[in-house]
């Protein structure tokens, strides 16, 4: 277990007190005596009803009807019953439960029925959890129930008695009140952007709450700025967290026009920023490369926002402040993890998966990393964070990141966090024949092995060619084991791709479900087909192949391969 340096130590204890004092502003700001500074506990009218980008699923409501409330990967029966009475199966799926989040299936349900049950599932939860605290009342749990009450207004509160108008209206602001008071003690990162997120658009959307309005609109434009990196990436490096945002930052935007409010150019400015690398971050298939937390992709989710920006005539081919690169010719597109870490607090789901790359043709993915596992699939989550899940170079069985366990650190987080490799260089240039190359390194297994892992891709002009160079070796001089270390690279295919061995085991051939053939040579290292996983998927994790070139380093090392597409 690695020891936290003087560093670290140092950050952790201001991670521990900001966190304290986070939480004694949020229990002051909370009490009876100071609640007043943020506008009356009521919501006795909505001036707007915000849009719902996310898809809806109307056979939802039937599933109810029956007794099933089934959301993050597990599904919970109730008969008659009521689901705020339940043991939940899962944390995750308690908090999508009291997120309110599957509203918006119920609307879409367009029945009296559908609209009478969601109207009571709201007041059952206002009956047992509407004074509470646990899980129901997390910030980030709180901002996603405004956002949902408040964007299916006209389901819960058009034609309903006044009794349940009123009871509806008075714990909406009696909610919009509290989060106004706790959202600093929100965990950094996305739950707390989440939180200011739906402050603002309740202030917009809620009848006499303008004053608080300007006063969290500075603290949401600076977690804006702090959070959404100049490349257009979250500080977290998840890809997916932009799709995330986008899907309530844009609705907030349209909020502030039918307002006829000036939004805060940082909203704006994120957007901006943000819709283009969602954009840079697919693969040919439409889905986002799986890396540092990324899971199984909604492809409807992230074709709805990029409906918002206007498509680049050319993509960058590098995004140099969340650390990846995208190399792409012919109709082959390659995204290469070149990043470290995010900061500690940041990095309970990042992976060890630097130099890693994924790979498609056409609209077919060929290499794809394992990708993190659903909410109900966290068993994977350990294995699915390591280096030889990922499309690159492992040492001695080795991460090249590794896990800082230290239980307050995990405390502050939520889980274990990663650390290494604190050093990553790159370099991207297109060739004189029309093919682009990139070379990075990592300092990774410097403290463990004293090699640097240095590696070279060169996509062809027409990309059916992939060239790859993988090294290893000191810094600088020459440097010799006293033992043989072995090594691995790993090559994770689709999990819907099939794989052979040439009859003289030189060379791998990958049959892809379109019909495509490609053929894997290496020099320097034994070609294998082994079993390997494939988390990202929205059934669960699936059983798939991988190709392996294994060696042994004495000291320094060279692998050449070649992936290259069969006619």
């Amino acid at each position: 277990m690695p020891s936290l340096t003087i560093a670290e130590q140092t950050r952790l204890a201001r991670l521990a007190t900001d966190r304290v004092r986070r939480a004694a502003v949020a229990r002051l700001l909370s009490s009876r005596l100071l609640r007043w500074r943020y506008g009356a506990p009521v919501a006795d009218e909505l001036l707007i009803v915000p849009q719902e980008l996310r898809t809806a699923d109307p056979s939802f409501a039937d599933e109810i009807a029956i007794g099933q409330f089934g959301f993050a990967g597990a599904v919970a029966y109730i008969g008659s019953g009521s689901p705020f009475d339940l043991k939940p199966p899962s944390p995750e799926w308690e908090r999508e439960l009291h997120g309110f989040g599957w509203l918006r299936h119920l609307r879409a349900a367009e029945t009296d029925e559908a609209r009478e049950q969601a109207v009571d599932l709201v007041l059952g939860w206002i009956r047992k959890h509407g004074s509470g605290g646990g899980v129901a009342w997390e910030p980030s749990v709180v901002a996603r129930r405004l956002i949902s009450w408040i964007s299916s207004a006209p389901l819960l509160l058009d034609d309903v008695d006044e009794a349940t108008y009123d009871r509806i209206a008075d714990s909406l602001g009696d909610q919009l009140i509290r989060l106004s008071a706790t959202w600093r003690d929100a965990p950094a990162g996305y739950p707390r952007l989440l939180a200011l997120t739906a402050l603002v658009l309740a202030d917009l959307c809620v009848a006499g709450h303008d004053r608080h309005l300007n006063e969290i609109m500075e603290a949401f434009s600076h977690e804006l700025e702090t959070q959404v990196l100049p490349d257009g990436g979250h500080i977290s490096r998840n890809p997916g967290i932009p799709v995330e945002l986008l899907l309530d930052l844009l609705p907030l935007r349209q909020c502030f026009a039918v307002r006829d409010r000036p939004a805060p150019p940082a909203l704006g400015a994120a957007i901006e920023r943000m819709l283009p690398f969602v954009r840079f971050m697919r693969l040919g298939d439409g889905s986002l490369a799986r890396f540092n937390g990324m899971g199984s992709p909604n492809l409807d989710l992230v074709a709805t926002v990029l409906a918002y920006g206007e498509p680049l005539t050319r993509l960058p081919a590098h995004a140099p402040a969340s650390g990846y690169a995208r190399l792409a010719r012919g109709g082959t597109v390659l995204i290469a993890d070149v990043g470290s870490p995010p900061k500690l607090e940041l990095a309970g789901e990042a992976h060890a998966g630097c130099l890693s790359f994924e790979m498609s043709s056409g609209r077919c993915p060929v290499l794809v990393n394992c990708g993190a596992p659903g909410p109900a699939d966290q068993d994977w989550r350990a294995a699915s964070r390591a280096t030889a899940s990922h499309n690159t170079l492992c040492l001695g069985g080795k991460s090249s990141s590794r896990l800082v366990l230290h239980n307050l650190l995990e405390t502050l987080v939520g889980s274990a966090p990663i650390r290494f490799p604190d050093r990553v260089g790159v370099r991207i240039r297109d060739l004189p024949d029309g093919g682009i190359q990139l070379k990075a390194h990592h300092d990774g297994y410097r403290r463990q092995f004293g090699l640097i892992h240095r590696r070279q891709l060169i996509l062809s002009p027409h990309g059916d060619r992939l060239t790859g160079l993988d090294q290893l070796g000191p810094i600088r001089g020459a440097l010799r084991f006293s033992v043989d270390v072995p090594f691995a690279i790993h090559f994770h295919l689709n999990p819907d791709a099939s794989c052979s061995l040439s009859r003289h085991g030189d060379q791998a051939e990958i049959r892809l479900p379109n019909g495509e053939r490609w053929g894997l040579t290496a020099k320097g290292a034994q070609i294998s087909i082994e079993d390997s996983f494939h988390c990202a998927d929205l059934s669960g994790p699936r059983r798939a192949l991988q190709i392996v070139l294994r060696g042994a380093c004495y000291g320094e090392s060279e692998v050449n391969w070649e992936l290259a597409r069969r006619a």
